[in-house]
């Protein structure tokens, strides 16, 4: 069973269906697109993957999760192929958090299926250090300059930032939201709040200007302009000096 983690956007459900569609062209005798492949017989291949209602029969999204998630806990045997994608995210943190590790633990005890489980619940990385047949592996991403990189490319390892932010950013939400998210989620990540301690906490610091809210300054501005490798120390203390000047009116 792999446990695999990384960024949203970053291709974890495109991994999964094309794990899925190789195998099953596999079945039929068809070439795969890779250099060499074994694979072995499959009976069947269960996949509980993105979110769907059915709202006709009064069912939820996270109730047809649920009803996927043990139609295939009851049926899959140990030549069977199981993807699945972000069980017990339609639900509490806790919730969802605990439903995932137990199915994790069921497939791997009772099942035994080669499964592939991907997941924003970084602490499903754990039962690698339990099972034996669990491992980590991650949708590598590159830090540089305040972006992420997509480098689409599979490495062992979990992954412990799902970099939802940074995603939120690039599909255009405003820059003061995602400058409250980022103080919001330090906020949350401290731990020095109880459940009930947590609003009050957000609420205090809810006023709070920040650094990142306003416009550049004329002297930041200069500044941005500035190509340091090119500065002498001379003409650092000249521009320096002209800033002062500037900012004493």
């Amino acid at each position: 069973m792999m446990i695999l983690t990384g960024p949203n956007m970053s291709g974890k459900s495109t991994y999964l269906r094309q794990i899925g569609l190789i195998v099953i062209l596999a079945q039929i005798g068809s070439y795969v697109p890779a250099e060499s492949a074994r694979i072995g017989l499959v009976d069947r291949v269960f996949t509980r993957v993105g979110a769907i209602d059915n709202l006709a029969r009064g069912q939820s999204t996270f109730l047809v999760e649920m009803i996927e998630t043990s139609n295939i806990l009851h049926n899959a045997t140990e030549h069977s192929l199981i993807l699945l994608d972000e069980v017990g995210r339609g639900t509490s943190t806790f919730d969802g958090l605990s439903i995932a590790w137990s199915v994790v633990e069921y497939i791997n005890e009772q099942n035994n299926a080669r499964t592939i489980f991907a997941t924003h619940y970084h602490e499903l990385t754990g039962l690698a250090a339990l099972y034996g047949k669990v491992f980590n592996c991650q949708v590598a991403v590159k830090r540089w300059e305040n972006q992420i990189i997509f480098l689409h490319k599979i490495i062992p390892g979990g992954c412990d930032d799902s970099y939802g932010i940074e995603v939120a950013r690039l599909a255009g939400i405003p820059r003061r939201t995602i400058t409250r998210s980022r103080e919001l989620l330090r906020l949350l990540e401290s731990g020095r709040f109880s459940q009930s301690e947590l609003a009050r906490g957000i609420h205090h610091n809810i006023n709070q200007g920040s650094l990142f809210d306003r416009a550049p300054s004329p002297v930041e501005e200069e500044i941005k302009k500035l190509d340091i490798n090119e500065l002498t120390p001379m003409a650092a203390l000249r521009i320096l000096s002209k800033l002062k000047e500037g900012i004493n009116g």
